[in-house]
């Protein structure tokens, strides 16, 4: 299933919707208002869908059954990210593609041994912004903004110290993030990444989650193009963790819980280790896709048309 938070252009606060085969949104909120369909979540919260977990899933697919008297064509809607403003940071994973690890030595300490433990920081939850917005763009701050393509994990049950083992059972669904970075404020505080991470708006997500069944986490094809130019082309099979090992290890004395997100690292091909160097700019339009989850449209510093 593909589920996604939107709110409709002719008003309304947002709501979660399904895309169905045909393409259209399946208004879960009016559509269980409409069968009076008593629900295990508020259909206006992907938050409280998530923590229902399968019983809540097993609503939204007996709403699926029906013809959808309230669906919307995506051109009636607004997407927005996923979970708009998730409880937590993001949780991300750094060089988790051997290549880019090679990549990465341009700014650090040429030699470096390939870590033992993946490497995690996060971003803010005020980084967040939809699949379609503009990404805010501000000289002052920075000119050295890098795109970074993601797969994005999204915690489906609470859990600590969990197995290998156990940790897809954890999993809720995937979706596409875009670990967009200030280069120069990277530099600037010794290399810890957390704030060059964590501009406003500079984490898109979306535009949907889509649930485990039918994906292959290990073998999903992740692109990111600018002004229609291909930056990053790779596959999750370069993993040099994998989401087991990911979540296993992030859960290590630290309770995950529903709705959290982890964004699993970017593959090579970001813009600071081209030569010459290549920055994001006012006018750019950044497209970040995975194959099977869906793609995402943001113009850098004004509205993506």
């Amino acid at each position: 299933m593909r589920l996604l938070t939107f709110s409709p252009k002719s008003g309304g606060v947002n709501r979660i919707g399904l895309l169905r085969e045909n393409n259209r949104v399946l208004d879960i909120f009016l559509e269980a208002k409409n069968r009076r369909l008593a629900l295990t979540f508020d259909p206006l919260d992907m938050l409280s869908l998530i923590a229902a977990g399968e019983n809540g899933l097993a609503s939204v697919r007996e709403l699926n059954k029906g013809a959808g008297v309230q669906d919307l064509s995506l051109e009636a809607i607004l997407i927005s990210a996923p979970i708009p403003r998730p409880r937590k940071n993001i949780f991300c994973v750094g060089w988790n593609y051997l290549e880019h690890f090679k990549e990465g030595e341009k700014i650090r300490q040429s030699g470096q041994e390939l870590p033992k433990y993946p490497v995690f920081f996060s971003k803010a939850v005020t980084a967040v912004t939809g699949p379609f917005d503009s990404i805010p763009y501000d000289a002052k701050v920075t000119e050295k903004l890098d795109w970074e393509v993601e797969l994005g994990v999204v915690i489906g049950s609470s859990g600590k110290n969990i197995s290998t083992d156990n940790a897809m059972k954890h999993v809720f669904g995937y979706t596409v993030v875009n670990d967009i970075s200030a280069r120069n404020l990277q530099k600037r505080h010794g290399g810890q990444w957390f704030k060059g991470k964590s501009l406003d708006g500079t984490c898109p997500i979306g535009p949907y989650i889509v649930t485990p069944e039918g994906i292959d986490p290990d073998n999903l094809q992740v692109i990111t193009r600018i002004n229609g130019v291909v930056k990053q082309d790779s596959n999750t099979k370069y993993f040099y963790f994998k989401i087991p090992q990911l979540i296993a290890e992030l859960s290590v004395g630290m309770t995950l819980e529903p709705g959290d997100i982890l964004s699993t690292g970017t593959p090579p091909g970001v813009g600071f280790a081209r030569t010459p160097p290549e920055y994001l700019k006012p006018g750019d339009v950044m497209e970040t896709e995975i194959i099977g989850l869906g793609t995402m449209r943001n113009a850098i510093g004004s509205d993506c048309i």
